[in-house]
């Protein structure tokens, strides 16, 4: 997100470190949730597996993005094409209820909806936001639909040198 917290995928720059930050944190997780419109933006990344852009941070990005197993939350799409990824069946909750049971790797999300919609349940036990020296002056807020207060306590924080963005770890202090 910018550093007036919205978040936009065409306001952001996702360099070869940042790259291999997300490359590395897929690789170690079980699975992520999507919302429709994320999902369909992840879609970019399929054809770089078959067809590899020559950007060796890029390309090893869309691999382990094309294996990782994804469940995405849509009331209009029917069917999905990408062989990892399943609608889900259930509600937010109980599908993420249920993963925890299955496997003892993270659950990954990364759609703002989905993050804000767990936050409110208590379902987030770690937050983690890169924050690029951006200000962005207008579009989609990363909190607009948060309305009481949320205290978190930092973990720690890694900063991305060659963007200068920093990446905040937090907990939910509940």
């Amino acid at each position: 997100m910018t550093l007036d917290a919205f978040c936009d995928h065409t306001t952001s720059v996702a360099d070869e470190e940042i790259h291999q930050h997300y490359t590395e944190l897929l690789r170690s997780a079980g699975a992520v949730l999507y919302g429709r419109i994320t999902y369909q933006l992840m879609e970019f990344w399929p054809p770089l597996v078959k067809n590899p852009s020559g950007d060796k941070a890029m390309d090893e990005f869309a691999v382990v993005m094309d294996k990782i197993p994804k469940v995405v939350f849509s009331n209009t799409l029917e069917k999905l094409e990408w062989e990892t990824a399943r609608l889900a069946k259930k509600t937010l909750e109980a599908e993420v209820l249920e993963l925890r049971q299955q496997q003892g790797k993270d659950i990954l999300v990364g759609s703002r909806s989905l993050i804000i919609a767990l936050l409110k349940q208590g379902l987030i036990d770690e937050l983690q936001l890169c924050v690029q020296p951006i200000i962005a002056g207008k579009g989609l807020s990363f909190f607009e639909n948060i309305k009481d207060r949320m205290d978190l306590t930092l973990i720690k924080t890694k900063t991305f040198h060659n963007t200068g963005s920093v990446l905040f770890y937090y907990k939910p202090a509940n």
